[in-house]
């Protein structure tokens, strides 16, 4: 019998698997990408006996996979928290799918495992840019604010390095950096042990120091919009910049237009954190879009659709 462990590798999808790995340990087949890479099931050929656990990929986006895994006879346990669409009933699936603006993966991991590894939840919180769910999360771990701002800090470097067109444009391939965590049961051990924290910490502070000395394309007194280059520093930090313009103006909504090598932009959609709600639509009115409610992208905006995108951008945060 084999078992797959199928997640996104940004920072709610590493942080959902470290915890379920914790209390769960097995030796697993790790099936990841980039953060945008969500049609992961696709490449698992799990067969009767096998077992696969999904985690922060939208069950909308793998419905095909997922029926034929169950044909297959695989038995498949799915954690996630984007839309999801009609959730099929069968014995050998196991559902926990929530769509709250403000409730991730890792708490939803986090409330299947009863608490028992909520530091690893408040990371992936943080990362998800859910800081008031993550520091209520974290009362109960008594941390100081200092610890609770690394922990935040990881958060942020493991989102970050999720950012990028292929695994090429990361600082970690997230298999490989999901094997690094995996020892730590409290990742501010990691935090000071392991030497992939600076190598992130030091690649996310320049990516960052580019991307803030850009100037908004667009803006008005509800939106801002802007356009980064085609280099990799920018495909790595176009979503966790707009995280912070979201979190430094939660009264605007926020769009990061990333041109893409061959054309077209990769598109990152910030609702308001005030009223965080739209984004999935707005995002999944486009052929490659998707998302949740608060936080959504495009992964191939055609050059042709700016106009378009920028008209339904603004009607969908007027």
């Amino acid at each position: 019998m084999s078992h797959y462990d199928v997640f996104n590798g940004d920072a709610d999808g590493l942080c959902a698997l470290q915890q379920l790995r914790l209390a769960e340990p097995i030796e697993s087949i790790l099936v990841t990408g980039v953060k945008r890479d969500i049609a992961l099931l696709e490449r698992v050929d799990a067969v009767d006996g096998d077992q696969v656990t999904a985690l922060d990929i939208s069950f909308d986006k793998n419905r095909g996979a997922v029926e034929r895994l169950l044909e297959q006879g695989a038995r498949i346990r799915y954690f996630d928290h984007h839309f999801a669409g009609e959730i099929p009933a069968h014995p050998a699936l196991d559902v926990h799918i929530e769509t709250l603006p403000d409730k991730g993966t890792s708490l939803l991991v986090d409330d299947y495992l009863r608490g028992s590894q909520r530091a690893w939840a408040v990371v992936g919180t943080f990362g998800d840019n859910f800081d008031a769910s993550a520091r209520r999360a974290a009362e109960p771990l008594d941390l100081t604010e200092g610890e609770l701002d690394l922990l935040h800090d990881l958060g942020i470097y493991l989102n970050y390095n999720g950012y990028g067109e292929t695994v090429d444009d990361l600082l970690f391939a997230p298999d490989a950096l999901f094997r690094s965590l995996q020892p730590y049961a409290d990742p501010l051990a990691f935090i000071v042990e392991d030497p992939a924290f600076a190598a992130l910490r030091d690649g996310y502070a320049d990516d960052m120091a580019r991307a803030r000395a850009v100037a908004p394309a667009y803006e008005s007194e509800g939106h801002r919009l802007f356009i980064l280059p085609a280099e990799p520093w920018a495909r790595r930090a176009s979503g966790v910049f707009a995280n912070e313009l979201a979190q430094l103006a939660p009264e605007q909504a926020h769009a990061m237009l990333t041109r893409l090598p061959a054309g077209g932009f990769l598109v990152s959609v910030r609702a308001p954190l005030a009223r965080p709600d739209g984004a999935d639509v707005l995002c999944r009115g486009f052929p490659s879009g998707g998302g949740r409610k608060a936080a959504a992208g495009i992964n191939l905006l055609p050059e042709a659709e700016y106009d378009t995108f920028l008209e339904r951008f603004r009607a969908a945060f007027g």
